[in-house]
């Protein structure tokens, strides 16, 4: 079999209707769901299937929910493709992704993994909303163009930054509102597509810092092990299985800038020949085609 590597949506890939259909054929997807709604306080099984919208987005729901319908698609993948777990040699989730890349590699428990989201979705949200912030995709320019486009767009005192590097010709940034509204005009002025990101804030930015301390705090709690498979991580585009580098890099990668096409390069480097998308949505799947065309990558989630 082809040497495989497992891949995790980040914040942004949610939307009503999400898990509907997993749970309907999944047991084990439902008994994770409900699980975690006890933990969170809240139906989140409703919440994903009905909304509204609005909820489901923010932060402080949004990744607890992308965390377990992650965690569910991956136990109804290898009730139907259980030949496959043999061949898994990397993980890698895309910002809160990889929280569930670290379940899928031992690392972290399944209920000690949902209270640490929760966390984290409260201290980002939190920090969040004491700044007005956000984050684009700009298509079509690359990494040199990019950076000169925020220093045009960034005020003094303003933070506007490459935040993911997601693929050739689709980079994230994220900054102050002012500085994202001057950049969407001079985006289009160069002739790039600026899309905003459906976030609440300035992801991977010193704007997410006073949210480092309740992170750090809640990482220390969680039980993290070193995992059975390695971690690609966010930060450095390497891998890793010891519990105190996740620990660190948990912690940096919130106010760092997310390495995904750097992240696939590697994997592809250390002869990955077959990529999975473990969630809802296609975006990383989209992520791997525009990265290398001859490597697969399919999406399995809803």
């Amino acid at each position: 079999m082809a040497k495989t590597a497992l891949l995790f949506p980040g914040q942004g890939a949610q939307s009503v209707g999400m898990g509907v259909g997993l749970r309907e054929r999944s047991t084990r997807g439902r008994e994770l769901f409900s699980i975690a709604s006890e933990i969170l306080g809240y139906d989140l099984a409703k919440l994903c299937a009905e909304g509204p919208d609005s909820e489901l987005a923010r932060t402080v729901h949004s990744q607890p929910a992308l965390f377990v319908h992650s965690v569910a698609a991956l136990a109804d993948f290898f009730e139907q493709r259980p030949e496959i777990y043999e061949d898994v040699a990397f993980v890698a989730g895309l910002s809160l992704g990889e929280y569930s890349a670290l379940y899928a590699a031992g690392a972290l428990g399944f209920e000690q993994g949902v209270r640490l989201v929760a966390v984290r979705g409260n201290a980002m949200q939190q920090a969040a909303s004491a700044i007005p912030s956000g984050m684009a995709s700009i298509l079509g320019l690359e990494r040199e163009q990019v950076d000169s486009l925020c220093d045009a767009s960034r005020n003094a005192g303003e933070i506007l930054q490459v935040a993911n590097l997601l693929c050739p010709g689709n980079i994230a940034i994220s900054g102050h509102t002012g500085s994202l509204d001057r950049c969407e005009k001079n985006a289009s002025d160069a002739g790039a597509k600026f899309i905003r990101l459906n976030v609440a804030g300035a992801f991977h930015t010193d704007i997410m810092s006073p949210a480092v301390t309740d992170l750090t705090e809640a990482i220390e709690q969680s039980g993290l092990r070193d995992a059975q498979i390695p971690l690609v991580s966010n930060v450095d585009a390497a891998p890793h299985q010891d519990a105190p580098s996740f620990a660190q890099l948990l912690t940096r990668q919130i106010i760092s800038p997310v390495l995904w096409e750097a992240s696939l390069r590697r994997m592809i480097s250390e002869g990955v020949e077959q990529f999975f998308e473990i969630g809802t949505g296609r975006v990383l799947t989209g992520t791997m085609k525009r990265t290398d065309r001859k490597t697969p990558c399919e999406a399995f989630g809803d």
